[in-house]
């Protein structure tokens, strides 16, 4: 956060991304990305003060599509549309970066979040994806019984999954450890990987599970998301907080 200028808040935002790969039992960095952006509600500023902000080249938090609402004035609402800005911008950077491993590498990615932002990524059947927050659980009734009740190494069926103006994906969940007597999301992820019709999906899920559960060693304590998270992903991040 940089100020106020009269109620209109002016953000400055860091993202980044990296990819980091295990050599010897050691991580290091194969390319990481850190761009800096300034965003301003250009509809909500004094006259002028646009125009001065031009040399840093600023994003308007304010525009949005002609078949969307506009957005509210609210300060607290202008900011958060900012910050969806700055998340928006980190997911660039890291579509970027595993488009350019799909470029150079055939060996697996492990990418924290989706995959099917990408076209380029989600059709390349090196690239795995996994998903550690359920805010949306694709399963309802007897199905979401099933993803529930999981225990420790289970997965469910695969599924496909089309979003909308996103690419087609096979899915499925996975219980990385035992959540008896704990949140029913404990130790639960989602996996994304090519949906590739002349593929044994079935066959690729149980050897993808396993190499996502081998992932759960060391823990990645102390990360209260340790029962999610991948020890790497946690190493990346203290990568990145570290370089920004």
């Amino acid at each position: 956060m940089l100020t106020y200028i009269d109620g209109a808040p002016i953000v400055h935002g860091t993202a980044a991304a990296v990819v980091r790969e295990r050599r010897d039992r050691r991580m290091h960095t194969w390319h990481s990305r850190i761009e800096h952006r300034v965003y301003a509600p250009r509809d909500h500023l004094p006259p002028g003060i646009w125009e001065r902000l031009a040399p840093l080249h600023p994003v308007d938090s304010s525009a949005h599509e002609s078949d969307e609402p506009t957005p509210s004035r609210h300060p607290l609402g202008t900011l958060e549309r900012a910050v969806h800005l700055v998340q928006g911008h980190r997911e660039e950077l890291e579509q970027r970066l595993a488009e350019r491993w799909c470029d150079h590498e055939c060996r697996p990615l492990f990418v924290d979040g989706g995959i099917s932002g990408s076209d380029r990524v989600a059709r390349n059947s090196c690239v795995v994806g996994v998903v550690k927050s359920h805010r949306t659980l694709y399963a309802v009734d007897d199905a979401l019984d099933v993803v529930l009740r999981l225990a420790a190494g289970e997965r469910t069926s695969v599924f496909l999954l089309e979003p909308k103006r996103r690419t087609a994906v096979a899915s499925w969940y996975l219980r990385l450890r035992d959540a008896t007597g704990r949140d029913p999301t404990f130790g639960l992820v989602r996996v994304e990987v090519a949906r590739d019709p002349d593929a044994d999906l079935s066959a690729r899920a149980d050897e993808v599970s396993r190499w996502l559960l081998a992932e759960g060693s060391p823990l990645s304590l102390p990360d209260s998301r340790w029962d999610r998270m991948a020890y790497g992903i946690r190493d990346s991040e203290e990568f990145l907080k570290a370089i920004t």
